[in-house]
């Protein structure tokens, strides 16, 4: 699970990847590291448990296309601003391309496509998607949201911290663009001469969006498929009944059915990697088993925040809960898609699950 959640409980010996590179570009330095012909590594800083994300920087003609931004900070832009003047050589943004929708990825893309007049490709669920939240700025707590997390098992101080902190999700983000270049699963497209293919995945996101090049043998992936932690994969309040996990598992299998075992790695966190196969295997494996050890803590009726403890390793805190409760509802709805839990509202609007005793069938 992303940002510092451990991402399984008695997990076995993860896979034996091989990470190239001895050294990694300074965050907000302005440097970067060449990690294949034309494409160049650079890291902006988060803050907070991640500390920072990799952006890519890939030769496109006389200037350069850039793949994900960092949030809006001020230390972020400072780093760009290093950027533009050191490894980047002063030379123009072409394009802006984001994985997807979140801060860290999305967060200076319209300040960098303002700056240099060029324009923003993402997927057209991410792109829209980012807009709505951005929207929510200012505006007080939705009641669905509050009936949705009161269901989860929150008490009144969770729905209190809830409702303060709704809305800063534009916080993050410098305002997007009003138009943008959509980008579409199985697409080729030309940078700086040479094909790259888009190849989506769901559940951590809408539509992510990763970039594979053959001619390089190498992987943008974003979100998708990272070397240390797993993305969070959550329930929200918008669609309760979701089943992101189930999305989640199909778009792995499909990301290692389309993309070849022999590429370089370049995730949006940890470092560039070699074995792209075997950690899909053994992401998909470890929500499996969370999957199992959650359907054995249903023989009696639980809350979402009953089972953090079959999911993850750590205690949770509040500054966890929202992300956890998500996950937790990630997994139960895919019990409950499978045919193997039930969900009943008491009188007082909390949700209780237990299995169903059906035969589980995976995706």
């Amino acid at each position: 699970m992303r940002d510092g959640l451990e991402e399984d409980v008695n997990e076995p010996r993860r896979p034996r990847l091989v990470y190239p590179f001895e050294v990694a570009p300074e965050q907000g330095s302005g440097q970067a590291v060449e990690v294949a012909p034309g494409v160049l590594w650079l890291r902006q800083p988060l803050g907070g448990s991640l500390q920072f994300i990799n952006v890519w920087a890939i030769a496109d003609g006389e200037g350069w296309a850039i793949v994900d931004t960092g949030v809006q900070t001020k230390e972020t832009s400072q780093a760009w601003r290093a950027a533009f003047t050191g490894a980047l050589e002063g030379k123009p943004i072409t394009r802006v391309i984001c994985t997807h929708l979140h801060p860290d990825h999305v967060g200076l893309a319209g300040w960098i496509v303002r700056k240099f007049d060029c324009r923003l490709w993402m997927t057209r669920l991410e792109y829209f998607q980012c807009r709505m939240l951005v929207a929510d700025t200012g505006r007080e707590a939705p009641e669905d949201g509050v009936r949705f997390f009161k269901a989860a098992g929150w008490d009144e101080d969770a729905i209190e911290n809830y409702k303060a902190r709704f809305g800063g999700f534009g916080k993050a983000i410098y305002a997007l663009p009003d138009s943008y270049r959509r980008l579409s699963d199985g697409e080729d497209f030309d940078i700086g001469g040479r094909t790259w293919r888009v190849v989506t995945g769901q559940g951590h996101s809408p539509d992510h969006a990763c970039l594979w090049c053959p001619e390089l043998d190498v992987l943008i992936s974003g979100d998708q498929v990272l070397p240390r932690i797993s993305s969070n994969v959550s329930v929200f309040p918008t669609e309760p009944e979701a089943d992101p996990l189930s999305d989640w598992l199909r778009s792995l299998a499909k990301v290692k059915a389309e993309v070849p075992d022999s590429v370089l790695v370049l995730p949006a966190h940890n470092d560039p990697f070699h074995g792209l196969h075997a950690r899909i295997d053994h992401l998909i494996n470890g929500h499996e088993r969370g999957l199992g050890r959650l359907r054995g803590k249903l023989e009696e009726p639980k809350r979402a925040i009953d089972v953090f403890g079959a999911l993850f390793a750590r205690p949770i805190g509040p500054d966890l809960l929202g992300m956890a409760t998500g996950e937790a509802l990630a997994h139960l709805n895919c019990l409950i898609g499978r045919g193997v839990a039930t969900r009943d509202l008491d009188a007082e609007g909390v949700a209780w699950y237990r299995t169903s005793g059906a035969t589980e069938t995976t995706v």
